[in-house]
């Protein structure tokens, strides 16, 4: 059921850091156990909240308390990442804890054709779970509305109807979201937010994406989707990306330009798995090309840190391997463009799978289900 105002509020406390006992709950709140029991229950009454007996302690005299928590394995959710080849699916529960996984060819790109592969990846969740309670897809590109898919290049889509598509032919809720926004949310609820209200989102892989959460909530616009923080100059005198911007992030970070800067060396294509495999068993090429990258990431991470006046930075994508490899050459990066004094950048280093950004598909879907967006 869709919540409101307070009710609302008090169920997302429960759902994102419970169990909580009515006391913490209602500091946390600040609400007196007055107001506090008038909002808890008809939430109880409804089964969205339940009392955990498994969580129960003793406060003082009289019989245990019972911590008010949500039954996170009652609702579950496909969480979808579309990319150029392959739809990668996971159904998670209500805290976005992945159950199952699953991968996809596509057959082609018409919408048609990806519409059936996510009907196909929801009638295998259908069959995993009791119940699945609504869709999640992300993409790399434009999105509207949360629904309409207006500029997907990888696709060569245009203002496909996405989200209307995937609800006819499943018959459950969808929404549709740019793959980092839907990235920079999963963290804003599950992630860093739970001890950060502001912080940055990074990912590298095909690309460079960008985040932003600004006191817990989403900083976004229509440009989001475009990728403009990969036009960030990063290594001055580097290689020109697309647009012709010499040093760009774009140019420097993204899979194929590391690639890329292999195969000048070495005057043949190594794809970037075999980069990073071969630098680290130290191929000198590979090493000098992913370090080179890390120290160009770790200028990135401080100039984001900087502009978000917040020190924790989230980095995530398929490439995040660079930042294990040649840590140090991240930290002298941000050492270029941090200010001495300023507080230690906190870099918190995600799973590189494409299965991350599924997740994080889920987690839009679940906000929709939760706030009834």
């Amino acid at each position: 059921m869709p919540l409101e105002g307070s009710g609302q509020a008090v169920a997302l406390e429960v759902l994102l850091h419970g169990p909580l006992s009515r006391a913490e709950l209602a500091r946390r709140m600040g609400l007196s156990h007055a107001s506090l029991s008038r909002l808890t229950k008809p939430l109880v009454a409804s089964g969205l909240l339940v009392e955990d007996a498994t969580a129960a302690h003793r406060g003082g005299m009289g019989r245990p308390k019972q911590p008010l928590d949500v039954v996170e394995e009652a609702h579950h959710f496909l969480g979808v990442k579309v990319t150029g080849d392959r739809a990668y699916g996971v159904v998670t529960t209500m805290r976005a804890r992945t159950v199952s996984r699953s991968v996809v060819e596509l057959p082609d790109h018409t919408v048609d054709g990806v519409v059936r592969v996510i009907g196909d990846l929801a009638e295998r969740a259908r069959a995993e779970v009791p119940e699945l309670a609504g869709i999640g897809i992300s993409v790399g590109g434009l999105v509207r509305d949360a629904a309409v898919v207006e500029q997907a290049t990888f696709l060569q889509w245009t203002d496909v109807p996405l989200g209307a598509q995937v609800r006819a032919a499943t018959g459950l809720p969808v929404v549709v979201e740019n793959d980092v926004t839907a990235l920079t949310e999963a963290e804003r609820w599950f992630g860093a937010g739970r001890h950060a209200e502001t912080f940055t989102v990074l990912t590298i892989g095909a690309g460079v994406g960008y985040g932003l959460v600004a006191h817990g909530r989403l900083v976004t616009s229509s440009d989001a989707g475009l990728g403009l923080v990969g036009h960030t100059m990063v290594a001055p005198g580097g290689p020109r990306c697309g647009a012709g911007h010499s040093g760009c992030a774009g140019a420097v970070l993204s899979s194929d330009a590391i690639a890329g800067a292999v195969a000048s060396a070495t005057g043949r294509w190594t794809g970037i798995d075999q980069v990073l495999e071969q630098a680290a068993s130290g191929e000198v090429a590979c090493v000098r090309a992913v370090t080179d990258a890390a120290r160009a990431l770790g200028r990135l991470i401080g100039t984001a840190a900087s502009f978000s006046h917040s020190p924790t930075v989230v980095l995530g994508g398929e490439t995040v391997a660079v930042a294990q490899l040649a840590r140090e050459a991240v930290d002298a990066g941000i050492a270029d463009v941090r200010h001495d004094e300023a507080e230690a950048v906190r870099l918190e280093v995600r799973g590189a799978g494409f299965d991350e950004w599924a997740r994080a598909a889920a987690v839009v879907a679940v906000q929709a289900f939760v706030t009834g967006r």
